[in-house]
């Protein structure tokens, strides 16, 4: 059994810093046993993050829909399992307020880094939480899933202008802001016509991002481990989908001499 002191010399093993900015997608089970269960997961990722940047996406596009419109952060569960519902409601972590993508953060920048996100018409618009991860030099982890689970690799898609990922008309949805506001935040949302999880594809770069040194493995407890740069990933990413920009859909698989290039 996993104590937290375990799980932290894991996240120092995998060399990430006390003071990084990382988000990250997890699976609770693949964990595995660990000495006071989830709540000590948390316990060791916000000591060991504290002076640095913790996030987790609290998503809820599942339930979020047009006629279930409006988006409490205060009150509405994450559709995205355990860890991520439960850090929601810690005492100093703030929630986004993006109606379908939101993220929960922890740490002395975690309050400005989501400011403003009602004002994204996207789910993972360039200027939002999710692109700005760039821009800060963020790191992503995931734990016990793959990149089928990064959310970042929407953003990118935003970046790059992929064809085919948004719907063409927004859809109206609202926030309830901490003040009791209720704030219009219409949306884009993801919508491809043959394709509704485009994310199962973005495996198909599984091994271009390992061997481009975008992204190296480690572990957490028991689950296998992606920890990701988010730079090189976006570089990686572009490189490839500048031969074909809608491959992750058009192919099979990825000709591995599009990011040895």
């Amino acid at each position: 059994m996993y104590t937290k002191q375990d799980l932290i010399s894991d996240l120092r093993a995998m060399g990430l810093k006390p003071t990084d900015a990382v988000m990250m997608h997890s699976s609770m089970k693949a964990i595995g046993a660990v000495e006071g269960g989830a709540d000590t997961v948390l316990d060791a990722l916000m000591e060991y993050f504290a002076p640095g940047l913790l996030m987790l996406p609290t998503h809820t596009w599942a339930q979020m829909n047009a006629q279930y419109n409006v988006f409490d952060p205060a009150k509405e569960p994450s559709n995205l399992g355990l860890l991520p519902n439960m850090f929601r409601q810690r005492a100093g972590v703030v929630r986004s307020l993006h109606p379908t993508h939101s993220i929960a953060a922890y740490g002395p920048d975690a309050a400005a880094y989501v400011a403003g996100e009602e004002k994204s018409r996207t789910p993972c618009a360039p200027e939002g939480c999710w692109g700005r991860l760039r821009e800060i030099g963020a790191k992503i982890l995931l734990v016990g899933v793959t990149h089928a689970r990064n959310t970042y690799i929407h953003a990118v898609e935003e970046m790059l202008d992929v064809p085919e990922r948004l719907a063409e008309q927004p859809e109206d949805y609202y926030v309830i802001a901490p003040d009791g506001t209720k704030l219009y935040t219409p949306q884009n949302r993801h919508y491809n016509a043959k394709e509704p999880h485009v994310s199962d594809h973005f495996d198909k770069l599984m091994d271009g991002y390992f061997e481009t040194g975008a992204a190296m493995r480690g572990k957490l407890g028991d689950a296998p481990c992606i920890l990701c740069d988010t730079e090189a990933l976006y570089q990686v990413t572009a490189k490839v989908l500048a031969h074909e920009i809608n491959c992750f859909l058009d192919r099979d698989e990825i000709p591995a001499a599009w990011w040895r290039e």
